[in-house]
């Protein structure tokens, strides 16, 4: 992926052994979970980061629902403390 930002990135391999590569758009924390929303040339993807054995993960979120409220929630923060250029 070629990009003319300096953002982080990460590649994500799934459950076919298939890597992307994605960069970070936003880390956020709601209700005690954290959740990384990446962006690709195919679009931008909500993931739950998940931590074990002291190694994070990052995790599919399968439900529309939960998708929604996340970016309605994420929206909402970002309308509250928009970022400075």
């Amino acid at each position: 992926m070629k990009t003319d930002s300096i953002r982080d990135l990460v590649t994500v391999t799934d459950d076919r052994g298939k890597e992307r590569q994605f960069e970070v758009e936003a880390l956020f924390e709601m209700n005690g979970e954290s959740f990384a929303m990446l962006r690709d040339e195919d679009g931008t993807v909500l993931m739950r980061v998940e931590e074990e054995g002291g190694d994070q993960f990052l995790v599919g979120i399968e439900s529309d629902l939960e998708k929604s409220d996340l970016l309605d929630a994420y929206q909402i923060a970002v309308d509250a403390a928009p970022a400075e250029d």
